[in-house]
């Protein structure tokens, strides 16, 4: 049997996540909320569909694609402080999704957040498998922080962290921290984590009574943030990046197929909508010290 040929039946979130209707999180939450119905039956958390099924989200009827004719992309942002990483907010802030260029019978799936005084790298896809794959503890993928860090750091602060610290919501590390320098009772430090809990790098230096007074992300697995998008703009990336990281989520790097004349046209526009942001300064040492 070949190992690429799809099961006869999948689970029902995960191909809803595969047609860009959210994370497979998400949709277990559509499927528990009663949203989600099969063949006019609403549906289970559990309910396995084939590809002949009658699929429908809050009544919309869903295309169910076979995994190999889903395109994916993905795109890396530059967050500014100041956005939210939700869809709308009810106090009316800017969110990261005011950005984003826009897609017709998909939607843009964020791969982990970041809170609302971080800034830098995040991923979105319209894979929702992928962005589950990239965002679930097993797969270990490294993110990678600069960290302005206000007063005096000692050796055995780094020790113990690196070692580990056990925090409210369980034990927590770093894997790799570097000084980069610094001025006054502020210096730079690129730190590696392989998870993304909730404030998890500010929570670890604060473990050791210090606190961070800048937090960017550069890094999440192989993807860096680079020149190509400054603050608050967004780049498509390359078919090698997207392969690269499908393949350390374990799944089979797919061609993202060429936009169509009207694809490119919106998002076109939708880049010339962007609002200038003003980007956070890197630090003046380039070099680690060891």
């Amino acid at each position: 049997m070949n190992s690429k040929t799809p099961p006869a039946s999948e689970k029902l979130q995960k191909v809803l996540a595969r047609a860009g209707l959210g994370s497979r999180r998400e949709m277990e939450t559509a499927i528990s909320a009663g949203r989600v119905k099969v063949n006019g039956q609403v549906a289970s958390l559990g309910d396995r569909v084939e590809m002949r099924d009658r699929v429908t989200f809050d009544d919309r009827p869903i295309n169910l694609r076979d995994v190999n004719e889903v395109p994916r992309r993905v795109i890396m942002y530059n967050k500014p402080e100041g956005e939210l990483c939700t869809r709308k907010d009810p106090e009316g802030r800017r969110t990261v999704f005011d950005h984003l260029p826009r897609l017709k019978g998909e939607r843009w799936i964020a791969i982990g957040r970041l809170d609302i005084n971080t800034s830098g790298l995040l991923l979105f896809t319209t894979d929702g498998e992928l962005a589950n794959r990239l965002m679930h503890p097993s797969t270990q993928i490294e993110r990678e922080y600069a960290v302005r860090v206000m007063g005096q750091v000692k050796r055995e602060h780094i020790v113990a962290m690196v070692e580990g610290v056990m925090l409210e919501d369980g034990p927590a590390r770093f894997t790799d921290v570097q000084e980069f320098g610094g001025e006054g009772i502020n210096t730079w430090f690129h730190v590696v984590i392989m998870e993304g809990r909730n404030r998890e790098v500010r929570r670890l230096w604060e473990s050791q009574g210090l606190t961070v007074s800048r937090l960017k992300r550069v890094r999440y697995g192989n993807i860096f943030l680079d020149k190509r998008a400054k603050a608050g703009e967004w780049v498509e990336l390359s078919q090698e990046e997207i392969d690269d990281l499908s393949t350390m989520a374990g799944l089979t790097p797919r061609k993202v197929p060429d936009l169509t004349p009207d694809e490119k046209n919106r998002w076109s526009r939708d880049k010339h909508k962007r609002r200038p942001v003003q980007a956070m300064r890197k630090p003046k040492h380039a070099k680690p010290k060891r």
